[in-house]
């Protein structure tokens, strides 16, 4: 039933409301600024018409105008209403007018401007959206133009106006500079590279300035080289060629491009000359072989293009003579590049390191025909290269320098050359040594034998000050005179050339100077053997053996200069495999290394093997090695090494090897002496084995024991130590060998004395003579026993009973035939 009601005064007379209405009017009358009233009202009228729906929705509005939801919700609604429908319809604009009444009061929330900004990008129109939009920024805060600016960027982007949009642009980035590339982005799809050139280059030179896409610093300044390379013509703010160069002071790492980059702006800008000579300064700058390499093809690449341009405008407007000649030209310009690459990539190696000896010899063999360049090269090579900052022997240069002349027939010049030579401050001797050399050999090629001898008799005379052959401090010119190099080759110049007296007396001077090798002793003894100096060969051998001990056998306090302990070599020529060669090398260096050490020193050389196996292989490789070791040491040494291995295996979780490697070592280790290992193969057993594991190793220990016990040694050893207070202190045995071995003593003690319980008293052996046990010697017994296993476990009173039998007061002793002399002072009492 519809009913026709006045509410009040201020209520509309065509106001009509339903039946299902009237508690809900009854409620807005009792509460008519409720919110949630109105709400409970609206939602139940969801289905209703449009109108009536509107209706009650300005009701509420006009009672409770600056409800946030209630606009929110209505101005929702209105736009849903006219959501299908044209643009041009006048429904659209009783909506705009609603959203400007809705703003009165609204004007501070962007949701609403987001929402009727929207609304009218959607209608199309484009001045009342910008307007709108310039209002929504100036009614809201500053701290809400985020949410504004978005919306705005996309409607300016959406609508073919660069002018209103770099406008707009300009005025958000004064809010959020850090989206300087979204407007250089923009302004590059817009064709306006000027401003981007300029924009880009702001944000280069900005150190505080983070892009954020992520780009480094050096993307965005090959970003502007490329802009301000390939658009030349667009790009007319901006010093192309001093930005690209500056890049080039401050990018080192990347010339290659910068380079390139500057020729191409050169090439599109139509000035060809200046990109070559670009491209040239580059090619003669360029440090690495990479960036050579870009450089280099792009050049090429340039050329050919230059070529082919060429070819093609004389095919389209007719050849003429200086089209022919302008080809010709530039043909012979490409060809001469490409054969200058070899050159030019050798000169970017030089740069690199210009004391690189085997670069300047590839270098004078490229320009192999011409004179000229090889003797350029070689002064240069010869002035530019340091001897102590050299790669590579730096005499070779001087001595291919001198047999350039030669070869050439200027001797003259190559003598000159050889002498300078000899005056260079070189860093190793035998750089001098091998200069020296060739110019013996130089006179000799040329039989000029008297001064090849002259020469080489200058090269080893004593200096004015002398110096030992390995001491850096001296200049070499002070050392050569100990070079074996030079002294060779003069004993020989002597055999050959000289007397026998001039050739023994070059032979003895080598001894002297103890630079002799076992060659040079062999060949001297062999020549005085050749001329019948049998006696005089004989004393060199003899001469020279008594010098060998010193390479094999102990060392003195100062060794000669000539002999280097074995184990210094082997380590030597180790670390060389190791960082030139191959690593089973070393450590097959290593493994000679422990069988031609004296045995004193394979102890520490079989750590330094396991070590560095370890280091190079893993742990797992010692494996060889410890067993090796354990087989050639001596009992003490092999048993550090078990004690090692059986350690790495527990580390690795092998519990049964190390178990086993602890079962082999104790069959050289004696309880007595070794308590240490028995100590430690204890604890193993405690932390990883069980009852059956502990019991073994006890069986094991009295087994060793047991062994040890029954060495007549041994026995002696103790009934010494038992009278030792009567007889004095073990070195008492043996006056005068105080630097015996301790056991070897107790062993002729043992013998002397056995020897005279056979002579002395016969019938005495019958007898059966006991120790007298006093109080004093049975305490120190039953301490005794009770220290005999002091590792012992105990498993329970069940548990190995045989060794609970005896008490340690309870000893039993056995009964023996002792010699009246080992009892000292007791034998009155």
């Amino acid at each position: 039933m519809v009913v026709m009601a006045r509410l009040s005064r201020t209520e509309r007379p065509d106001l009509v409301f339903e039946e299902e209405d009237l508690p809900y009017e009854e409620e807005i009358m009792r509460n008519q600024f409720s919110v949630k009233c109105w709400l409970r009202y609206i939602e139940f009228k969801q289905g209703a018409p449009k109108p009536r729906l509107n209706q009650l929705y300005e009701r509420a509005l006009k009672l409770l105008p600056c409800s946030y939801k209630l606009w929110y919700r209505y101005l929702k609604a209105r736009r849903a209403q006219v959501k299908h429908r044209c643009v041009t319809d006048p429904a659209y604009e009783d909506v705009n007018n609603c959203h400007e009444r809705a703003f009165v009061f609204m004007h501070k929330m962007p949701r609403l401007w987001l929402d009727y900004c929207q609304f009218l990008m959607d209608q199309g129109r484009v001045t009342h959206t910008r307007r709108t939009f310039d209002r929504a920024l100036r009614a809201l805060p500053i701290t809400q133009h985020s949410r504004i600016w978005p919306l705005y960027l996309r409607f300016l982007r959406s609508h073919p106006l660069p002018e209103t949009a770099v406008r707009g642009y300009r005025r958000f980035l004064k809010l959020s500079p850090e989206s300087a590339e979204e407007y250089i982005e923009y302004l590059k799809s817009s064709d306006r590279l000027d401003e981007a050139a300029q924009r880009l280059a702001t944000v280069v030179n900005d150190e505080r300035f983070v892009s954020k896409a992520g780009k480094s610093n050096y993307q965005l300044w090959h970003e502007l080289c490329d802009l301000i390379s390939q658009n030349p013509d667009k790009v007319q703010s901006l010093n192309v060629d001093a930005i690209i160069r500056g890049g080039l002071t401050r990018f080192t790492d990347q010339l290659g491009k910068l380079w390139c980059s500057l020729a191409d702006y050169y090439i599109r800008s139509g000035h060809f000359e200046k990109a070559r000579d670009v491209y040239e300064e580059a090619i003669r700058t360029v440090m690495t072989v990479r960036d050579f390499t870009q450089v280099f093809d792009s050049y090429a690449q340039f050329e050919e293009s230059m070529i082919a341009a060429k070819m093609e405008t004389a095919s389209e407007l007719g050849r003429e003579e200086e089209d022919d000649v302008d080809l010709e030209l530039r043909l012979a310009r490409f060809e001469q590049l490409i054969s200058r690459r070899p050159l030019l990539l050798n000169s970017v190696l030089l740069r690199q390191n210009p004391h690189h000896v085997h670069e300047w010899h590839k270098r004078v063999a490229l320009h192999q025909g011409r004179p000229r360049e090889i003797i350029n090269t070689y002064t240069e090579a010869v002035q530019t290269v340091d001897p102590f900052k050299a790669t590579g022997k730096p005499h070779t240069l001087w001595v291919a320098f001198a047999k350039f002349y030669e070869d050439n027939g200027q001797l003259d010049d190559a003598r000159v050359i050889l002498e300078k030579a000899t005056k260079v401050s070189f860093k190793q001797v035998d750089d001098l040594a091998s200069v020296w050399c060739e110019c013996g050999e130089l006179e000799l090629r040329h039989e000029n034998y008297d001064q090849a001898l002259r020469l080489l008799r200058k090269a080893t005379a004593l200096p004015a000050r002398r110096a030992e052959y390995f001491d850096g401090s001296e200049p070499v010119q002070n050392r050569v005179y100990k070079s074996l190099k030079v002294w060779s080759m003069l004993a020989d110049l002597e055999e050959s050339l000289g007397t026998f007296q001039s050739t023994k007396a070059v032979y003895d001077r080598i001894l002297d100077l103890r630079i002799a090798t076992p060659q040079i002793v062999i060949n001297y003894a062999m020549f005085l053997e050749e001329h019948k100096y049998f006696e005089e060969s004989f004393k060199v051998r003899r001469r020279w053996m008594a010098a060998l001990p010193n390479i094999h056998g102990p060392l003195t306090a100062s060794p000669p200069p000539l002999f280097v302990p074995v184990t210094a070599l082997y380590l030597l020529y180790a670390q060389l495999e190791e960082e030139w060669g191959l690593a089973r090398h070393a450590m097959a260096v290593y493994e000679r290394a422990t069988r031609a050490v004296e045995p004193s020193q394979q102890y520490d050389m079989f750590n330094i093997y396991i070590k560095r196996a370890a280091e190079i292989y893993g742990v797992t490789h010692t494996r060889g090695i410890y067993q090796k070791a354990i087989e050639v040491l001596s009992d003490e040494h092999a048993r550090e090494m078990c004690l090692r291995f059986a350690d790495m295996e527990c580390k690795l979780g092998e519990i049964d090897r190390a178990r086993a490697i602890y079962s082999f070592c104790s069959q050289i280790c004696d309880p007595r002496t070794t308590g240490a290992f028995w100590q430690t193969w204890k604890d193993f057993e405690v932390r990883h084995g069980n009852e059956d594991t502990i019991r073994e190793m006890l069986r094991i220990r009295r087994s060793v024991q047991a062994t040890y016990n029954t060495q007549v040694n041994f026995m002696a050893s103790q009934m010494l130590k038992v009278s030792g207070s009567a007889t004095g202190t073990v070195s008492d045995l043996a006056p005068g060998q105080s630097g015996m071995d301790d056991m070897k003593l107790l062993e002729q003690r043992a013998e002397q004395l056995a020897a005279e319980a056979e002579r002395d008293q016969p019938s005495r052996a019958q007898s059966k003579i006991l120790f007298v046990r006093s109080d004093a010697s049975r305490e120190e017994l039953a301490e005794l026993a009770q220290q005999a296993n002091p590792e012992e476990i105990e498993l329970g009173e069940d548990e190995d009973e045989d060794e609970m039998d005896l008490e340690p007061n309870e000893v039993r002793l056995e009964q023996q035939s002792v010699p009246a002399a080992v009892f000292g002072s007791l034998k009155e009492d």
